[in-house]
């Protein structure tokens, strides 16, 4: 952009197109802010300002998570009448989905005409993205009834829906619209099916997609290995890594060796962590991040070796967070190391003072060894702070879907 920079401070009278394309190139740098030094020179010079601009624009206040800014760009919008171009309304729609503002979102997308496809996708998107997941595959279906035919990127954004749900037979019905409409074989679309199918526990399914790719690349690889550690397959995961660095068919990246590490840890394979975690540095000059260390903290703390997991907390290059301490707590009630659990939970009350499972941990440690002076003590600090013991029972297990009449009624959509 230095040089686009510099080349465009020579041209005597750039026109609308030259603008915009500055304004979108800066939109997608780390200062993405710098976009609206353009708009407001454009305007100082009386340009004419239309629908590209305008997407632009509302796609960096998105970036930047600016609701205020948004809502400027949106009044200038309505004033010069753009609107209703789908463009810039199928931008406005991103961007407050980006804002978790669903309802502004919804009420956008349901003023339009319904053909257009992109306009469908980017709903589903602001709804998985807000977290809304029932919403979004109600909202697939409803696009099914509609007599759009989904594309690559409708199946992604579904698939994930499922998969944050563990609803494993609408991931198949969806599976099966994707084998209707050929798209099986278009990557992003594989990665979605293996990464659905590990998180609703079908582990086989995941493996025989995996294996049927024609082309895999990096995501494909951390999928699967990540599918297979978290549910116990820590060996088969393991080879599967050894085979990627050995056939050379993909260079393996941060996430890579998180799955790695998971594997590790749920197959209680310290050495193997260890190793692992130095290779990832040493071979591949990648740095650690909280995940890393918390991976490395839980591979451990389960193998009860609860004073080298504090060690390496105390020795990292990064402020630990709650997660991580947490991690530990647990592996000291685990193990019965009480002392050191004080300690951890210090460190706790420092960065969560007010969260209730810390508390009932720790006392029941107590309890464990007959310290029920201590005991009352943390019950007396839960009351004086106001924690909440989550009360028993209580449980969330994802939904059971409503619209089961009108999938079945909408499935033949797919087919055509």
């Amino acid at each position: 952009m230095d040089y686009a920079l510099r080349v465009f401070g020579k041209i005597e009278n750039p026109d609308g197109f030259l603008w915009n394309t500055m304004i979108r190139g800066l939109g997608r740098t780390r200062q993405p802010e710098k976009a609206f030094e353009f708009y407001k020179r454009m305007q100082v010079k009386g340009e004419v300002l239309d629908n590209f601009t305008y997407s632009f624009l509302v796609k960096v206040c998105g970036q930047l998570g600016s609701d205020l800014l948004g809502k400027q760009i949106h009044c200038n919008v309505l004033k010069h009448g753009l609107e209703e171009h789908v463009f810039v309304r199928n931008t406005l729609v991103h961007m407050y989905g980006m804002f978790k503002d669903i309802e502004a979102a919804t009420h956008l997308f349901e003023e339009m005409p319904k053909s257009y496809l992109v306009a469908w996708n980017t709903i589903i998107d602001c709804n998985v993205y807000c977290g809304r997941y029932k919403e979004a595959i109600e909202l697939f279906f409803r696009m099914l009834q509609s007599g759009l035919k989904p594309d690559d990127a409708t199946f992604v954004v579904t698939l994930s829906a499922c998969a944050a749900l563990g609803e494993l037979d609408i991931g198949r019905r969806v599976h099966s619209c994707i084998d209707h409409t050929g798209l099986g074989n278009v990557v992003s679309v594989s990665n979605s099916l293996i990464d659905m199918y590990a998180k609703c526990g079908v582990v086989e399914a995941a493996y025989e997609i995996f294996n049927k790719m024609k082309g895999r690349n990096i995501v494909s690889w951390n999928t699967m290995i990540l599918g297979l550690a978290m549910h116990g397959h820590g060996d088969e995961a393991l080879e599967l890594f050894s085979k990627m660095l050995e056939e050379k068919l993909a260079t393996p990246n941060e996430v890579t060796f998180l799955g790695v590490l998971c594997a590790c840890s749920h197959g209680g394979m310290v050495e193997e962590g260890r190793r692992y975690f130095d290779i990832m540095r040493r071979d591949y000059n990648i740095q650690p991040t909280i995940k890393h260390y918390g991976s490395m903290v839980d591979i451990l703390g389960r193998a009860g070796l609860v004073e080298e997991a504090y060690r390496l907390i105390k020795s990292m290059p990064i402020e630990s967070n709650s997660i991580v301490w947490r991690t530990l707590l647990a592996a000291c009630r685990v193990h019965g190391n009480l002392e050191l659990a004080e300690q951890v939970r210090q460190q706790l009350l420092e960065l969560e003072p007010d969260h209730s499972s810390d508390y009932v941990l720790l006392a029941n440690m107590y309890a464990s060894a007959g310290q029920w002076n201590k005991v009352v003590r943390v019950r007396k600090s839960m009351h004086i702070r106001g924690v909440q013991k989550p009360k028993p029972g209580n449980s969330y297990i994802g939904f059971q879907p409503s619209m089961r009449l009108e999938m079945e009624s909408t499935e033949a959509s797919c087919v055509h």
